[in-house]
């Protein structure tokens, strides 16, 4: 064989493998969790299909303070999985209709999971008719089961303005 039919069959694979991910992603299982109602430390911060969102609230036109949205006891909550993904961030109610950032991370803390670029970041804004409702898609990388997950916002130009957040996971058995 050869050169150029094996860069050709590494492509292939390639392709074969993220379409692979793709279908194992988007046909699984997916959970929503909120704030729990009886949280315990850093072990047990999300309960599913909770009632109540996080609240997360900005700096002085600078990041707020990390909160805990994902304890690490609160996956897997399937039995037999040993892996997660986050899915999508719902933002229930914000108390302003200034541009919000939003970090998503995964560690052991939220600045650790700064430290290690383990992030996702996104913008929301409150529409005029203050319908405030919003949900997108998260794309982060699958973690093992018992990793902690954090949130915090930056409202810009403004202090201690809040956000309500829910979110969603995938959980895999491989």
């Amino acid at each position: 064989m050869g050169a150029t039919f094996r860069a050709q069959q590494a492509i292939l694979d390639d392709i074969k493998h993220a379409a692979e991910e793709v279908e194992h992603h988007v046909h699984n299982y997916e959970t929503s969790f909120g704030e729990a109602v009886s949280p315990s430390g850093e072990t047990h911060v999300a309960d599913r299909m909770a009632d109540s969102p996080f609240q997360v609230t900005s700096g002085n036109d600078t990041w707020g303070a990390w909160v805990q949205v994902l304890g690490s006891e609160d996956t897997p909550f399937r039995a037999g999985s040993i892996k997660f993904d986050l899915s999508y961030i719902h933002v229930i109610d914000s108390n302003d209709a200034t541009i919000f950032k939003i970090q998503v991370g995964l560690g052991a803390s939220g600045a650790a999971a700064l430290a290690a670029d383990d992030i996702t970041e996104l913008y929301y804004k409150r529409g005029a008719a203050n319908n405030t409702a919003f949900q997108t898609l998260l794309l982060d990388k699958r973690k093992d089961c018992g990793t902690k997950a954090w949130a915090r916002v930056w409202a810009v130009g403004v202090n201690a303005k809040t956000l309500e957040l829910m979110f969603g996971l995938h959980e895999y058995d491989e």
